[in-house]
Protein backbone atom coordinates (compact mmCIF):
# COMPACT_ATOMS: atom_id res chain seq x y z
CA UNK A 1 0.00 0.00 0.00
CA UNK A 2 1.57 3.21 -1.26
CA UNK A 3 2.13 5.85 1.48
CA UNK A 4 0.49 9.09 0.36
CA UNK A 5 2.55 11.34 2.70
CA UNK A 6 6.07 9.79 1.33
CA UNK A 7 7.13 12.10 -1.10
CA UNK A 8 6.01 15.69 0.20
CA UNK A 9 7.79 14.77 3.52
CA UNK A 10 11.59 14.48 4.60
CA UNK A 11 13.34 12.16 6.52
CA UNK A 12 12.92 13.66 10.00
CA UNK A 13 9.00 13.97 8.69
CA UNK A 14 9.01 10.25 7.88
CA UNK A 15 10.52 9.90 11.26
CA UNK A 16 8.15 11.45 12.95
CA UNK A 17 5.13 9.56 11.48
CA UNK A 18 7.30 6.48 12.93
CA UNK A 19 7.22 7.99 16.19
CA UNK A 20 3.62 8.40 15.98
CA UNK A 21 2.77 5.30 15.03
CA UNK A 22 0.91 6.48 12.26
CA UNK A 23 3.56 3.99 9.81
CA UNK A 24 5.97 1.08 10.25
CA UNK A 25 9.49 1.19 9.87
CA UNK A 26 8.01 -1.73 7.15
CA UNK A 27 5.91 0.26 5.44
CA UNK A 28 8.27 2.78 4.72
CA UNK A 29 10.48 0.41 3.95
CA UNK A 30 8.19 -1.41 1.48
CA UNK A 31 7.58 1.79 0.24
CA UNK A 32 11.10 3.17 -0.78
CA UNK A 33 11.54 -0.74 -2.37
CA UNK A 34 8.66 0.11 -5.01
CA UNK A 35 9.95 3.22 -5.75
CA UNK A 36 13.03 1.93 -6.67
CA UNK A 37 11.95 -0.78 -9.02
CA UNK A 38 9.37 1.44 -10.55
CA UNK A 39 12.43 4.16 -11.46
CA UNK A 40 15.69 3.08 -10.36
CA UNK A 41 15.61 1.09 -14.22
CA UNK A 42 15.69 3.97 -16.10
CA UNK A 43 18.34 5.83 -13.99
CA UNK A 44 20.97 3.43 -12.70
CA UNK A 45 21.26 4.59 -8.89
CA UNK A 46 21.23 1.74 -7.13
CA UNK A 47 23.61 -0.74 -8.19
CA UNK A 48 23.32 -3.23 -5.12
CA UNK A 49 20.02 -4.34 -2.99
CA UNK A 50 19.84 -5.51 0.39
CA UNK A 51 15.70 -5.53 0.97
CA UNK A 52 15.82 -9.19 2.90
CA UNK A 53 18.46 -7.65 5.08
CA UNK A 54 16.87 -4.35 5.31
CA UNK A 55 13.54 -5.86 5.81
CA UNK A 56 14.67 -7.90 9.22
CA UNK A 57 16.20 -4.81 10.39
CA UNK A 58 13.09 -3.12 9.83
CA UNK A 59 10.61 -5.51 11.46
CA UNK A 60 13.34 -6.02 14.46
CA UNK A 61 11.53 -4.39 17.99
CA UNK A 62 13.12 -1.29 18.50
CA UNK A 63 13.52 0.97 22.06
CA UNK A 64 11.01 3.74 23.33
CA UNK A 65 12.35 6.90 21.78
CA UNK A 66 14.54 8.46 23.59
CA UNK A 67 14.25 11.89 21.52
CA UNK A 68 17.97 12.42 21.07
CA UNK A 69 19.81 12.26 17.58
CA UNK A 70 20.72 8.15 18.33
CA UNK A 71 17.07 7.86 16.91
CA UNK A 72 16.26 11.18 14.80
CA UNK A 73 15.36 9.05 11.80
CA UNK A 74 14.24 5.63 13.30
CA UNK A 75 12.68 3.54 10.33
CA UNK A 76 13.49 5.65 7.43
CA UNK A 77 14.70 3.92 4.16
CA UNK A 78 18.77 4.86 3.70
CA UNK A 79 21.04 4.19 0.80
CA UNK A 80 24.78 4.24 0.80
CA UNK A 81 27.51 4.80 -1.53
CA UNK A 82 29.46 1.90 -2.75
CA UNK A 83 32.92 3.34 -2.01
CA UNK A 84 34.66 4.14 1.65
CA UNK A 85 31.54 2.73 3.03
CA UNK A 86 31.99 -0.84 4.19
CA UNK A 87 28.73 -2.89 5.28
CA UNK A 88 29.96 -6.55 6.73
CA UNK A 89 28.88 -9.43 4.10
CA UNK A 90 28.11 -6.53 1.24
CA UNK A 91 30.22 -6.31 -2.05
CA UNK A 92 31.73 -3.27 -2.00
CA UNK A 93 33.37 -3.41 -5.14
CA UNK A 94 33.70 0.77 -5.52
CA UNK A 95 32.54 0.13 -9.30
CA UNK A 96 35.78 -1.85 -10.21
CA UNK A 97 35.82 -4.94 -11.94
CA UNK A 98 38.76 -5.65 -10.05
CA UNK A 99 37.14 -5.53 -6.68
CA UNK A 100 34.04 -7.54 -7.96
CA UNK A 101 33.37 -10.40 -5.24
CA UNK A 102 34.99 -8.49 -2.51
CA UNK A 103 33.21 -8.16 0.76
CA UNK A 104 34.43 -6.45 4.16
CA UNK A 105 34.47 -8.47 7.05
CA UNK A 106 32.89 -5.01 9.55
CA UNK A 107 30.86 -2.17 9.20
CA UNK A 108 32.61 1.25 8.96
CA UNK A 109 32.19 3.02 11.90
CA UNK A 110 30.01 5.67 9.76
CA UNK A 111 27.36 2.92 8.67
CA UNK A 112 27.82 1.89 12.47
CA UNK A 113 26.26 5.52 12.91
CA UNK A 114 23.64 5.41 10.38
CA UNK A 115 22.41 2.63 12.09
CA UNK A 116 22.49 3.77 15.38
CA UNK A 117 20.21 6.89 14.29
CA UNK A 118 17.62 4.51 13.03
CA UNK A 119 18.06 4.48 9.22
CA UNK A 120 17.43 1.26 7.67
CA UNK A 121 19.96 0.58 4.51
CA UNK A 122 18.46 -1.03 1.53
CA UNK A 123 20.92 -0.23 -1.08
CA UNK A 124 24.09 0.66 -2.10
CA UNK A 125 24.81 3.36 -4.62
CA UNK A 126 26.41 4.03 -8.40
CA UNK A 127 29.60 5.86 -8.45
CA UNK A 128 32.60 6.09 -11.13
CA UNK A 129 35.27 3.63 -10.54
CA UNK A 130 37.29 4.10 -7.23
CA UNK A 131 35.39 7.39 -7.30
CA UNK A 132 37.72 9.38 -9.47
CA UNK A 133 35.72 11.27 -11.74
CA UNK A 134 32.69 13.85 -11.30
CA UNK A 135 30.49 11.55 -13.37
CA UNK A 136 28.92 8.51 -12.46
CA UNK A 137 29.67 6.25 -15.82
CA UNK A 138 31.29 2.82 -14.33
CA UNK A 139 32.28 0.35 -17.23
CA UNK A 140 30.74 -2.23 -14.50
CA UNK A 141 27.63 -0.89 -13.71
CA UNK A 142 26.82 1.47 -16.69
CA UNK A 143 26.06 5.15 -16.26
CA UNK A 144 23.37 6.90 -13.32
CA UNK A 145 21.48 9.11 -15.41
CA UNK A 146 20.01 12.52 -14.29
CA UNK A 147 15.90 12.51 -13.19
CA UNK A 148 15.73 15.74 -14.83
CA UNK A 149 17.28 14.62 -18.01
CA UNK A 150 18.50 10.98 -18.42
CA UNK A 151 20.78 11.75 -21.35
CA UNK A 152 22.86 13.75 -18.65
CA UNK A 153 25.12 13.26 -15.95
CA UNK A 154 23.79 13.38 -12.08
CA UNK A 155 27.44 14.31 -11.61
CA UNK A 156 29.27 12.32 -9.77
CA UNK A 157 30.64 10.65 -7.65
CA UNK A 158 27.76 10.39 -5.21
CA UNK A 159 25.52 10.68 -8.60
CA UNK A 160 23.98 7.67 -7.48
CA UNK A 161 22.45 9.20 -4.61
CA UNK A 162 21.97 12.16 -5.75
CA UNK A 163 19.96 10.40 -8.68
CA UNK A 164 17.95 8.28 -6.10
CA UNK A 165 17.24 11.25 -3.90
CA UNK A 166 16.15 13.56 -6.60
CA UNK A 167 13.43 10.46 -8.37
CA UNK A 168 12.05 10.35 -4.54
CA UNK A 169 13.11 6.95 -3.77
CA UNK A 170 14.45 8.38 -0.54
CA UNK A 171 14.70 11.77 1.10
CA UNK A 172 18.72 11.46 1.40
CA UNK A 173 21.25 9.18 1.19
CA UNK A 174 25.25 9.00 2.03
CA UNK A 175 27.69 10.38 -0.47
CA UNK A 176 31.16 11.21 0.48
CA UNK A 177 33.32 14.24 -1.07
CA UNK A 178 37.23 14.20 -1.86
CA UNK A 179 36.85 17.05 -4.84
CA UNK A 180 33.43 17.99 -4.53
CA UNK A 181 32.01 14.94 -4.64
CA UNK A 182 28.45 16.00 -2.62
CA UNK A 183 28.26 19.11 -4.04
CA UNK A 184 28.79 18.08 -7.67
CA UNK A 185 25.73 15.93 -7.73
CA UNK A 186 23.78 18.32 -5.52
CA UNK A 187 24.13 20.92 -7.86
CA UNK A 188 23.43 18.55 -11.01
CA UNK A 189 20.18 17.42 -9.25
CA UNK A 190 18.52 20.16 -7.81
CA UNK A 191 19.53 18.82 -4.22
CA UNK A 192 21.26 20.18 -1.10
CA UNK A 193 24.43 19.03 -0.68
CA UNK A 194 26.92 20.07 2.26
CA UNK A 195 30.19 18.93 2.65
CA UNK A 196 30.98 19.02 6.68
CA UNK A 197 34.66 20.25 7.89
CA UNK A 198 37.70 17.73 7.96
CA UNK A 199 37.42 15.14 10.31
CA UNK A 200 33.50 16.23 11.58
CA UNK A 201 32.96 12.71 10.46
CA UNK A 202 34.42 9.34 11.17
CA UNK A 203 37.05 7.64 8.36
CA UNK A 204 37.21 4.25 10.73
CA UNK A 205 37.69 1.79 11.73
CA UNK A 206 40.22 0.82 8.91
CA UNK A 207 40.96 4.17 7.44
CA UNK A 208 42.48 7.03 9.85
CA UNK A 209 41.72 9.79 7.00
CA UNK A 210 41.16 9.60 3.39
CA UNK A 211 42.74 11.17 0.40
CA UNK A 212 45.32 13.25 2.71
CA UNK A 213 42.26 14.07 4.45
CA UNK A 214 40.67 15.79 1.59
CA UNK A 215 37.49 13.00 1.68
CA UNK A 216 34.89 13.65 3.98
CA UNK A 217 31.52 11.90 4.39
CA UNK A 218 28.06 13.15 4.80
CA UNK A 219 24.92 12.66 2.83
CA UNK A 220 22.94 14.31 -0.20
CA UNK A 221 19.53 16.02 0.89
CA UNK A 222 16.21 17.69 -0.18
CA UNK A 223 16.06 19.70 2.97
CA UNK A 224 18.18 21.47 5.10
CA UNK A 225 17.38 19.98 8.19
CA UNK A 226 17.69 16.77 7.35
CA UNK A 227 20.95 17.46 6.24
CA UNK A 228 21.78 18.88 10.33
CA UNK A 229 20.43 16.14 11.98
CA UNK A 230 22.12 13.50 10.52
CA UNK A 231 25.39 15.80 10.92
CA UNK A 232 24.39 15.70 14.72
CA UNK A 233 23.57 12.13 14.56
CA UNK A 234 27.50 11.03 12.61
CA UNK A 235 29.22 13.19 13.66
CA UNK A 236 32.36 13.04 15.98
CA UNK A 237 35.88 11.53 16.24
CA UNK A 238 36.70 8.03 17.15
CA UNK A 239 39.60 7.06 19.35
CA UNK A 240 41.65 5.95 16.71
CA UNK A 241 40.73 9.57 15.00
CA UNK A 242 44.22 11.22 14.15
CA UNK A 243 42.47 15.04 15.15
CA UNK A 244 39.12 16.30 15.21
CA UNK A 245 37.02 18.76 14.11
CA UNK A 246 36.35 21.99 16.27
CA UNK A 247 33.11 20.75 18.59
CA UNK A 248 29.94 22.32 17.40
CA UNK A 249 28.63 24.87 20.12
CA UNK A 250 25.08 23.05 20.29
CA UNK A 251 23.24 20.65 17.68
CA UNK A 252 23.66 21.92 14.16
CA UNK A 253 19.59 20.78 13.83
CA UNK A 254 19.11 23.68 16.52
CA UNK A 255 20.88 26.27 13.83
CA UNK A 256 18.23 25.95 10.89
CA UNK A 257 16.37 28.53 11.50
CA UNK A 258 18.42 30.94 13.62
CA UNK A 259 19.28 34.17 12.60
CA UNK A 260 23.11 34.18 10.69
CA UNK A 261 22.85 37.67 11.93
CA UNK A 262 24.30 40.27 8.97
CA UNK A 263 27.11 38.36 6.98
CA UNK A 264 30.31 39.53 4.69
CA UNK A 265 29.98 37.52 2.06
CA UNK A 266 32.49 37.22 -1.18
CA UNK A 267 30.89 36.49 -4.52
CA UNK A 268 33.74 34.99 -6.76
CA UNK A 269 32.94 33.90 -10.59
CA UNK A 270 36.99 33.13 -10.93
CA UNK A 271 37.86 29.94 -11.37
CA UNK A 272 40.17 28.25 -8.65
CA UNK A 273 40.98 25.30 -10.76
CA UNK A 274 43.13 25.52 -15.00
CA UNK A 275 40.13 25.20 -16.67
CA UNK A 276 39.72 24.93 -20.71
CA UNK A 277 36.57 27.12 -20.97
CA UNK A 278 35.02 29.75 -19.97
CA UNK A 279 32.31 30.06 -17.26
CA UNK A 280 28.95 29.10 -18.45
CA UNK A 281 26.83 32.18 -18.17
CA UNK A 282 24.33 29.89 -16.52
CA UNK A 283 26.37 29.48 -13.65
CA UNK A 284 27.54 32.48 -13.52
CA UNK A 285 23.84 33.76 -13.60
CA UNK A 286 22.99 31.45 -10.96
CA UNK A 287 25.47 32.81 -9.01
CA UNK A 288 24.70 36.65 -9.58
CA UNK A 289 20.86 35.66 -8.65
CA UNK A 290 22.51 34.54 -5.01
CA UNK A 291 24.04 37.38 -4.47
CA UNK A 292 21.25 39.06 -5.15
CA UNK A 293 19.22 37.20 -2.73
CA UNK A 294 21.52 37.02 -0.25
CA UNK A 295 21.70 40.86 -0.23
CA UNK A 296 17.93 41.07 -0.01
CA UNK A 297 18.15 39.15 3.17
CA UNK A 298 20.20 41.85 4.84
CA UNK A 299 24.19 40.48 3.80
CA UNK A 300 26.58 42.57 2.61
CA UNK A 301 27.74 41.02 -0.64
CA UNK A 302 30.83 42.13 -2.77
CA UNK A 303 32.85 40.67 -5.32
CA UNK A 304 36.60 39.20 -4.30
CA UNK A 305 38.30 36.68 -5.27
CA UNK A 306 40.52 34.12 -3.47
CA UNK A 307 44.31 34.17 -4.35
CA UNK A 308 44.76 31.18 -5.45
CA UNK A 309 47.42 29.74 -8.74
CA UNK A 310 44.60 28.02 -10.46
CA UNK A 311 47.28 26.26 -12.82
CA UNK A 312 49.89 25.48 -9.56
CA UNK A 313 46.70 24.10 -7.66
CA UNK A 314 45.49 21.87 -10.21
CA UNK A 315 48.87 20.87 -10.85
CA UNK A 316 49.23 19.78 -7.29
CA UNK A 317 45.93 18.53 -6.34
CA UNK A 318 46.06 16.07 -9.55
CA UNK A 319 49.35 15.01 -8.11
CA UNK A 320 47.75 13.94 -5.17
CA UNK A 321 45.02 12.12 -6.96
CA UNK A 322 47.19 10.09 -8.58
CA UNK A 323 49.12 8.80 -5.72
CA UNK A 324 45.78 8.00 -3.85
CA UNK A 325 44.57 6.32 -6.94
CA UNK A 326 47.79 4.06 -7.04
CA UNK A 327 47.63 3.49 -3.46
CA UNK A 328 44.23 2.32 -3.34
CA UNK A 329 45.04 -0.25 -5.86
CA UNK A 330 47.93 -1.15 -3.92
CA UNK A 331 45.67 -1.37 -0.73
CA UNK A 332 43.04 -3.41 -2.68
CA UNK A 333 45.72 -5.91 -3.81
CA UNK A 334 45.88 -7.24 -0.47
CA UNK A 335 42.41 -8.36 0.22
CA UNK A 336 42.28 -9.67 -4.19
CA UNK A 337 45.47 -11.38 -3.60
CA UNK A 338 46.91 -10.67 -6.79
CA UNK A 339 47.67 -7.36 -9.01
CA UNK A 340 44.84 -6.46 -11.31
CA UNK A 341 44.78 -7.65 -14.93
CA UNK A 342 44.11 -4.75 -17.58
CA UNK A 343 41.15 -5.87 -18.27
CA UNK A 344 39.83 -4.73 -14.80
CA UNK A 345 40.53 -1.49 -14.96
CA UNK A 346 39.30 1.67 -17.33
CA UNK A 347 41.77 3.44 -18.90
CA UNK A 348 41.24 6.42 -16.88
CA UNK A 349 42.18 4.42 -13.57
CA UNK A 350 44.76 2.64 -15.25
CA UNK A 351 46.56 5.93 -16.23
CA UNK A 352 46.06 7.77 -12.89
CA UNK A 353 47.46 4.85 -11.32
CA UNK A 354 50.65 4.77 -13.46
CA UNK A 355 50.94 8.39 -13.41
CA UNK A 356 50.90 7.94 -9.45
CA UNK A 357 53.37 5.07 -9.19
CA UNK A 358 55.67 7.11 -11.55
CA UNK A 359 55.30 10.07 -8.54
CA UNK A 360 58.54 9.99 -6.27
CA UNK A 361 57.56 10.22 -2.64
CA UNK A 362 59.61 13.90 -2.63
CA UNK A 363 57.66 14.68 -5.64
CA UNK A 364 54.18 13.96 -3.72
CA UNK A 365 55.29 15.47 -0.28
CA UNK A 366 56.00 18.54 -2.30
CA UNK A 367 52.52 18.77 -3.82
CA UNK A 368 51.08 18.31 -0.65
CA UNK A 369 53.19 20.97 1.23
CA UNK A 370 52.63 23.68 -1.51
CA UNK A 371 48.76 22.83 -1.43
CA UNK A 372 49.18 23.23 2.56
CA UNK A 373 50.36 26.76 1.07
CA UNK A 374 47.63 27.75 -0.60
CA UNK A 375 45.12 26.60 2.36
CA UNK A 376 47.14 28.73 4.39
CA UNK A 377 46.47 31.86 2.36
CA UNK A 378 42.75 31.08 1.83
CA UNK A 379 42.08 30.59 5.14
CA UNK A 380 43.34 34.37 6.17
CA UNK A 381 40.68 35.80 3.37
CA UNK A 382 38.31 33.97 5.92
CA UNK A 383 39.53 36.87 8.41
CA UNK A 384 37.59 39.48 6.28
CA UNK A 385 34.72 37.23 4.94
CA UNK A 386 32.33 35.32 6.90
CA UNK A 387 31.17 33.07 3.31
CA UNK A 388 32.49 32.73 0.00
CA UNK A 389 29.96 32.73 -2.94
CA UNK A 390 30.50 31.54 -6.30
CA UNK A 391 29.40 28.51 -8.42
CA UNK A 392 29.01 25.30 -7.91
CA UNK A 393 29.90 24.01 -11.12
CA UNK A 394 31.74 26.01 -14.37
CA UNK A 395 28.96 23.85 -16.77
CA UNK A 396 25.25 22.85 -16.60
CA UNK A 397 25.22 19.06 -15.71
CA UNK A 398 26.75 17.76 -19.03
CA UNK A 399 25.54 15.02 -21.32
CA UNK A 400 26.62 11.54 -20.24
CA UNK A 401 30.15 10.61 -21.71
CA UNK A 402 31.04 14.32 -22.20
CA UNK A 403 33.94 13.26 -20.63
CA UNK A 404 35.56 10.44 -22.45
CA UNK A 405 38.44 10.78 -24.58
CA UNK A 406 37.52 10.29 -27.93
CA UNK A 407 39.52 9.65 -31.73
CA UNK A 408 42.62 9.94 -31.54
CA UNK A 409 43.06 10.70 -27.85
CA UNK A 410 41.16 7.82 -26.84
CA UNK A 411 43.40 6.26 -29.62
CA UNK A 412 46.75 7.52 -27.91
CA UNK A 413 46.10 5.99 -24.53
CA UNK A 414 44.65 2.95 -25.33
CA UNK A 415 48.20 2.37 -27.34
CA UNK A 416 50.18 3.93 -23.96
CA UNK A 417 48.65 1.38 -21.66
CA UNK A 418 48.53 -1.58 -24.42
CA UNK A 419 51.99 -1.37 -25.23
CA UNK A 420 53.25 -0.35 -21.94
CA UNK A 421 54.22 2.76 -22.80
CA UNK A 422 53.74 4.88 -19.30
CA UNK A 423 57.40 6.68 -19.95
CA UNK A 424 55.38 9.06 -22.80
CA UNK A 425 53.32 9.97 -19.53
CA UNK A 426 55.96 12.15 -18.54
CA UNK A 427 55.84 13.99 -21.48
CA UNK A 428 54.59 17.54 -21.05
CA UNK A 429 50.78 17.65 -22.57
CA UNK A 430 49.85 14.31 -23.19
CA UNK A 431 46.77 14.06 -20.70
CA UNK A 432 46.66 17.62 -20.31
CA UNK A 433 43.17 17.81 -22.45
CA UNK A 434 41.74 15.40 -20.31
CA UNK A 435 42.83 16.94 -17.28
CA UNK A 436 41.46 20.43 -18.38
CA UNK A 437 38.12 19.05 -19.57
CA UNK A 438 37.13 17.71 -15.95
CA UNK A 439 38.15 20.22 -14.28
CA UNK A 440 36.71 22.90 -16.96
CA UNK A 441 33.59 21.12 -14.70
CA UNK A 442 34.64 21.58 -11.37
CA UNK A 443 36.87 24.45 -11.20
CA UNK A 444 35.49 25.72 -7.78
CA UNK A 445 35.13 22.80 -5.15
CA UNK A 446 38.46 21.07 -4.59
CA UNK A 447 39.24 23.95 -2.87
CA UNK A 448 37.12 23.46 0.29
CA UNK A 449 38.86 19.60 0.05
CA UNK A 450 42.55 21.05 0.40
CA UNK A 451 41.34 23.71 3.36
CA UNK A 452 38.85 21.70 4.52
CA UNK A 453 36.49 24.15 5.48
CA UNK A 454 32.77 23.58 5.45
CA UNK A 455 31.34 24.21 2.05
CA UNK A 456 27.37 23.31 0.66
CA UNK A 457 25.92 23.89 -2.93
CA UNK A 458 22.31 25.23 -2.59
CA UNK A 459 19.78 24.83 -5.75
CA UNK A 460 18.19 28.15 -6.16
CA UNK A 461 18.47 28.57 -9.87
CA UNK A 462 17.20 26.65 -12.91
CA UNK A 463 17.93 27.53 -16.38
CA UNK A 464 15.76 28.20 -19.29
CA UNK A 465 16.08 24.45 -20.73
CA UNK A 466 14.85 23.44 -16.61
CA UNK A 467 18.02 22.22 -15.26
CA UNK A 468 18.97 22.66 -11.80
CA UNK A 469 22.07 25.31 -11.04
CA UNK A 470 23.88 24.86 -7.90
CA UNK A 471 25.23 27.94 -6.45
CA UNK A 472 28.34 27.10 -3.39
CA UNK A 473 29.07 29.01 -0.44
CA UNK A 474 32.09 27.96 1.94
CA UNK A 475 32.24 28.91 5.38
CA UNK A 476 34.69 29.15 8.02
CA UNK A 477 36.93 26.08 9.31
CA UNK A 478 34.83 24.45 12.14
CA UNK A 479 32.06 27.00 10.95
CA UNK A 480 29.05 24.62 9.56
CA UNK A 481 26.86 26.61 11.90
CA UNK A 482 26.61 29.65 10.15
CA UNK A 483 26.27 27.12 6.70
CA UNK A 484 23.44 26.04 8.11
CA UNK A 485 21.61 29.33 9.57
CA UNK A 486 22.06 30.65 5.44
CA UNK A 487 21.00 27.63 4.35
CA UNK A 488 17.78 27.29 6.05
CA UNK A 489 17.21 31.37 5.43
CA UNK A 490 17.76 30.50 1.64
CA UNK A 491 15.35 27.90 1.70
CA UNK A 492 12.66 29.64 3.44
CA UNK A 493 13.10 32.47 0.71
CA UNK A 494 12.88 30.31 -2.32
CA UNK A 495 11.93 26.92 -1.38
CA UNK A 496 13.06 23.79 -3.32
CA UNK A 497 11.79 20.59 -1.75
CA UNK A 498 8.55 20.56 -4.01
CA UNK A 499 10.90 20.19 -7.24
CA UNK A 500 10.04 17.59 -9.20
CA UNK A 501 12.28 16.13 -12.39
CA UNK A 502 10.49 14.32 -15.07
CA UNK A 503 11.15 10.87 -14.03
CA UNK A 504 10.23 10.73 -10.30
CA UNK A 505 8.59 8.10 -8.29
CA UNK A 506 5.52 9.93 -8.26
CA UNK A 507 5.08 10.88 -11.78
CA UNK A 508 2.59 8.74 -14.16
CA UNK A 509 5.17 7.50 -15.98
CA UNK A 510 7.91 7.07 -13.68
Amino acid sequence: MAIAEYGALDALGLAELVRRKEVSPGELLEEAIARNERVNPKLGAVITTLYDDARRIAGAPRPSPSGTVADHFAGVPFLVKDIYCDMAGVPAQSSSRYLVGYKPARDATIVERFRRAGLVIFGRTNTPALGLLPVTEPELHGPARNPWDPELTPGGSSGGAAAAVAAGIVPLAHANDGGGSIRIPASCCGLFGMKPTRARTPAGPDHSQLWNGFTIAHAISRSVRDSAALLDAIAGPEPISPYWAPPQARPFLDEVGAPPGRLRIALSKRPQAISAAALHPDCAAAADDTARLLAELGHQVEEADPDVDAEAFTRDFFTLVCVETAAFLARAQTVVGRPPRRSELESATAITALLGRQRSAVEAARARERLEAIARKTLTFFERYDLLLSPTLALPPPALGAFKPRGLEAFGQELLLGLHLGFLLRIPGVIDASVRRVFSFIPFSPLANVTGQPAMSVPLHWNAAGLPIGSQLVGRFGDEATLFRVAAQLEAARPWRDRRPPIHAESASG
